[in-house]
């Protein structure tokens, strides 16, 4: 394995795709063949709060081969693209230390873009300023969140939905805290740390129908595994449902279930829904967004991957 890794030519390897495609599993058996350790690059397997329901790897999973990034943040703690980003800088100067090749593999388009082609460096909105505000706001209908952002801010308010209710949010408390709109911030990005590396880049792409399947029999496993116990838990943190964490496929159902609004069917019909609509907007995104990944079905992608890290010229 070590002389596999001395001869690549390749800074790191990326794997994105949509939930439930497989691309943990490929990511360790990349990082078993070559000496590399798994990075996470997902926003929700970053908490600690949340294993089960987010399908971070298991116990067994992260002792076969490292693991790093994986539940290292707290749930109360709203966790940034910037935090992100720091992070990883640390981390791929430890690994270029020791040798061990990076196999960043999760769900988040942002993290993988603010990466390779850089990130808006958005001022962190104090916390007496953020709960100020929100206190000021608790209750406001979201068509009156927007109308007021459209009053302050009319270039964020014409990009976002009005029903985008999280984003409105995000943009007020912006310019409460800076008297800056967030477009402005927006405009200027810092480059990424893997910008102008040598990397491959793949985008597991299974057929829709079969992630559909594999989302809701994941969902099911998670529900035997101790999802629910794990939700309560959260809940009873009593954390502002603004949070990431709080917002985590599957979370708001079984929150809605132990508060006796839903079901446990209902709560589990709509962490299904939810998660595969995500499943959609992640392959819509990486389309759109993300030039020049290789998509590859699941069950060639090993094989694609062995062929295409570039080996540098003798």
């Amino acid at each position: 394995m070590e002389n596999d890794r001395v001869k690549l030519a390749c800074r790191a390897v990326l794997i994105a795709g949509p939930t439930a495609s497989g691309k943990s599993a490929l990511a360790m058996a990349i990082a078993q063949r070559f000496g590399g350790t798994v990075v996470n690059t997902d926003s929700m397997q970053v908490y600690a709060d949340l294993r089960v329901i987010t399908a971070r790897p298991s116990f067994e999973e992260e002792a076969s081969v490292p693991h790093r990034l994986y539940g290292h943040v707290d749930g109360a703690v709203n966790y940034s693209a910037a935090r992100y980003v720091a992070d990883v800088v640390a981390l791929l100067a430890e690994l270029e230390h020791t040798g061990s090749l990076p196999v960043l593999v999760g769900g988040t388009g942002l993290y993988f873009k603010a990466l390779t082609e850089g990130f808006s460096e958005i001022p962190p909105v104090p916390e007496p300023v953020r709960e100020a505000f929100r206190a000021r706001v608790e209750g406001a209908e979201t068509a009156a969140l927007h109308a007021e952002l459209a009053a302050r801010d009319p270039a964020m308010a014409e990009r976002l939905r009005p029903s985008d209710r999280m984003r409105i949010m995000r943009a007020l408390e912006v310019f409460e805290a800076t008297g800056r709109s967030l477009a402005s911030f927006q405009g200027a990005r810092q480059p990424g740390p893997l910008d102008g590396s040598p990397l491959l880049k793949l985008f597991v792409s299974p057929e829709r129908e079969e992630v559909r399947t594999r989302i809701d029999r994941r969902f099911l496993q998670m529900m035997g595994q101790g999802a629910l116990d794990e939700v309560a838990a959260l809940r009873e943190r009593r954390l502002d449902p603004l949070l990431p964490v709080m917002r985590a496929h599957g979370v708001p159902g079984l929150i809605a279930h132990l508060d006796g609004t839903l079901s446990l069917d209902e709560a589990i019909r709509r962490g299904q829904a939810d998660t595969r609509a995500y499943a959609k907007r992640q392959v819509t995104w990486f389309r759109h967004q993300m030039a020049g990944w290789h998509a590859v079905a699941p069950e060639v992608a090993l094989d694609f991957a062995l062929r295409e890290l570039p080996q540098p010229s003798s």
